[in-house]
């Protein structure tokens, strides 16, 4: 993990709209974001979710966040409806689901955001639905995350099957994995990705860790479908072992630990790919870079080999 200064200092760069824009239309760094981003357009990213899903499953997330007006957020539902609607006329909607943030249905915006990203994840809802496959409402910062879990509870109503993202870092994690773990309810756990403050969230990787273990054991005996979104070999092996006898699913990110995901699919067990693709690349980039040392190294050593 990285040190505190520094992951601050990437997730903040993250944040930059000037730094944002200089990197979205560098022609230099686009070869180093490939690793971790599917293309900037949709006819880039389902080729790669096709050979995913000879052995994996799929979650394709057009990316973008933070939409300015409602331009924005209708620009975004309607990607969504052109991917799903691509994704069942290609016979993907099987093995493949799609992956929304709130942000980019216009949550954030002034009169009514909230109401606005609900009624476009419910259009998004109903076009997966019509394809046969289901919607997952990522999880942003923790001052969204009431929210987020309020329209959750609304899109359930009619789309049972929409999956909600817990964060483990969150110190209201635990009691948030109890409320869903509740029949049919499918979430996605992961460690977390922002900046929090120590306030709200464990900011030492010990105890997200230890976090993350009383999270997964709630769900692994909860009666919802888990989905354990980890690169951390201890934790999937928790996993396993909790999960044994029972349906749930393992998470990793594109182009993290490509092996390993491969190897535990042939292994049997249900390996679902996280796979964004988009022009705004950006900010997803930069908090990739933020988890992991392993992330900065390649890029820097990717980037001084394209100078």
């Amino acid at each position: 993990m990285l040190t505190t200064p520094l992951r601050a200092a990437l997730l903040g760069a993250a944040r930059s709209e000037r730094l944002r824009a200089a990197a979205e239309h560098s022609r230099l760094a686009r070869p180093v974001v490939r690793r971790f981003v599917a293309g900037e357009t949709l006819d880039e990213a389902l080729p790669i979710a096709h050979a995913l899903a000879t052995d994996r499953y799929v979650s394709l997330d057009h990316l973008g966040e933070n939409v300015a007006d409602r331009a924005g957020a209708d620009q975004t539902t309607t990607a969504y409806l052109t991917l799903l609607h691509r994704l069942g006329a290609e016979g993907l909607a099987r093995r493949v689901e799609v992956s929304v943030k709130l942000s980019a249905l216009g949550q954030s915006l002034p009169g009514g955001g909230p109401a606005i990203s609900t009624d476009n994840a419910a259009k998004i809802c109903a076009a997966a639905a019509e394809v046969g496959t289901t919607v997952t409402v990522d999880m942003e910062d923790h001052s969204t995350t009431d929210r987020t879990l309020e329209t959750v509870r609304t899109l359930r109503a009619d789309w049972p099957e929409t999956g909600a993202v817990l964060q483990a870092y969150l110190r209201r994690t635990e009691a948030d994995c109890r409320a869903l773990a509740g029949t049919g309810s499918r979430v996605r756990l992961c460690k977390g990705a922002y900046d929090e403050p120590a306030s709200v969230a464990f900011r030492d990787r010990a105890a997200v860790d230890a976090s993350y273990r009383r999270c997964l054991r709630i769900l692994m005996t909860g009666a919802g479908y888990p989905m354990v979104a980890t690169h951390d070999p201890e934790l999937i092996a928790l996993a396993l072992e909790l999960g044994a006898g029972r349906e749930f699913e393992l998470q990793m990110l594109h182009g993290v630990r490509p092996a390993a995901q491969r190897e535990l699919a042939e292994a049997g067990h249900r390996m679902r790919v996280y796979l964004p693709y988009g022009a705004a690349w950006y900010p997803y980039f930069m908090r990739r870079l933020g988890e992991r040392p392993a992330n900065l190294a390649f890029f820097l050593r990717s980037f001084s080999t394209l100078r």
